[in-house]
């Protein structure tokens, strides 16, 4: 499934050679520059190394808390300065997320990726000024939403002439406080021509905790990238940090960094074997 983008996103190209998949990983929020950049150093070696194309993925706002008191950002230009400063610095396009439409244009100044928020996946003018920047386009599909109505998100994006439109399965509502992926809505959303990620980490949380700190289950991480893979999924969503248990936001359900190579190495085995 051809990613396309616009020019100069080389990295951001969903490769062409089958048996490998695209990664979009980093930080849930910009903390500061020097864990931005340690993250992004260590994703440009495993791309170096494992000819994993990688997007360097982090939050400027945290706009969706639980609590009023939650961490939500340093300062949104300075975030997006420290993100567009590290991508560039280790070689990497980037992306993060926008929650309405004048955020959609002041993002897109410093990123490559525009990413729509769950939640937000069919707030139309949002999809419209997103896509009218001519930036890449992520949509996240909603908790409450059948992967068929993506069609729906992805057309409001194309109808601004932008193309360079993705969707992101990030698991479904379950209950209360539970979420699951129904892994028959990736081959069904790749049939609207847009190729398709799996967003391993938020696929795991525990939402609606009754303290008000979302939970997380990321011991099965593993388990669902290699799921994923085994799905033929285009791209693995992966939210990592140098030390998960002090990270300012969504720290239950993230990855530790010196984990995340040996994972890409298992799931690129898997890719090649189920292409061979």
């Amino acid at each position: 499934m051809a990613l396309t983008q616009p020019t100069g996103i080389p990295n951001l190209a969903h490769p062409t050679q089958p048996g490998t998949f695209f990664l979009l990983a980093g930080p849930c929020v910009v903390e500061n520059e020097t864990i931005v950049m340690q993250i992004a150093e260590h994703l440009r070696g495993i791309q170096d190394r494992l000819g994993i194309p990688v997007v360097l993925k982090a939050s400027y706002k945290k706009a969706n808390r639980s609590k009023a008191s939650s961490f939500t950002g340093i300062g949104d230009e300075e975030a997006l300065q420290i993100l567009q400063h590290a991508g560039r610095a280790v070689g990497l396009p980037t992306v993060t997320d926008v929650h309405d439409p004048a955020e959609a244009y002041m993002a897109a100044r410093f990123v490559d990726v525009l990413q729509i928020p769950a939640f937000l996946c069919r707030q139309t003018d949002l999809l419209l000024a997103a896509g009218s920047t001519g930036k890449c386009v992520n949509i996240k599909k909603g908790q409450f939403l059948s992967p068929g109505a993506m069609t729906h998100a992805i057309e409001k994006v194309r109808s601004t002439g932008n193309q360079h439109v993705m969707c992101t399965e990030r698991g479904t509502t379950f209950g209360y406080q539970d979420l699951v992926v129904d892994f028959r809505g990736i081959p069904e959303m790749q049939s609207f021509g847009a190729p398709v990620v799996l967003d391993v980490t938020h696929s795991l949380q525990e939402p609606n905790q009754p303290h008000g700190v979302t939970g997380g289950k990321p011991h099965l991480i593993p388990t669902l990238a290699m799921a994923g893979i085994g799905a033929g999924v285009d791209g693995l969503f992966i939210e990592t940090h140098p030390n998960p248990s002090e990270a300012l936001s969504d720290g239950a359900n993230m990855l530790a960094l010196d984990l995340l190579e040996p994972l890409m190495e298992r799931c690129l085995r898997l890719s090649q074997a189920r292409h061979a």
